[in-house]
């Protein structure tokens, strides 16, 4: 019965390895000429780094040099993740319209004056025309404008920052989400938080 030579399985597959980058060497722009028996890092994006015999440091093409995410000379092609602060929450990202029901969040209280667009004072259109120029939205800045500009929507698939028009059209608000808007109504009465069902609504729009 035959003798069979058994290959040690480390040994075999650093000099496969060693073999498969020797050869890329030798293709295309990246040939390179052997030279004195040294032995200089290759590294192979999402293969590894490895040592070629025969070959210095300044016979490796740039582009192979360059040690892509963290591989370093090392690690052997092992990738090492960024750390993560554990502590570290990542805010969800904010719809033009959600930030702009926060802005007018922030002025309830304000009093009603007709013609005003903040930012102390806001008739109806104004609150909602100046909390989407606080969002980075420029909109129509009165409410028949802002009736006929946006996407016309369901109020059942209304989110917070849609704007919410009454009465014909003659009056404005912003949908702040589960029944509720809020508005700069009328003379004597500050902006506030109102329901929807308890106003006419017409339409809605989403900008």
């Amino acid at each position: 019965m035959a003798k069979h030579r058994l290959e040690q399985p480390a040994r075999t597959g650093k000099l496969a390895k060693s073999a498969l980058i020797a050869g890329s060497l030798s293709i295309g722009s990246l040939g390179v000429a052997a030279g004195a028996a040294e032995a200089a890092p290759v590294t192979i994006p999402n293969v590894g780094t490895f040592e070629i015999p025969g070959i210095s440091q300044k016979q490796i093409p740039k582009e192979l040099r360059q040690l892509p995410s963290k591989i370093t000379p090392k690690s052997h092609g092992r990738i090492t993740p960024p750390r993560v602060n554990p502590g570290t929450v990542l805010a969800p990202r904010q719809s033009t319209g959600e930030k702009a029901v926060r802005y007018a969040a922030t002025k309830i209280g304000s009093p009603y004056s007709y013609g005003a667009a903040g930012p102390n004072a806001f008739d109806c259109s104004g609150l909602v025309y100046w909390s989407y120029q606080q969002a980075g939205k420029i909109i129509p800045r009165d409410s028949y404008g802002q009736l006929g500009g946006g996407q016309a929507v369901n109020y059942s698939d209304a989110k917070p920052g849609d704007v919410l028009i009454f009465n014909g059209g003659g009056h404005a608000g912003i949908y702040e989400g589960n029944g509720i808007f809020i508005h700069s109504s009328t003379y004597g009465v500050p902006v506030q938080r109102a329901q929807v069902n308890a106003w006419n609504l017409v339409g809605v729009r989403r900008y």
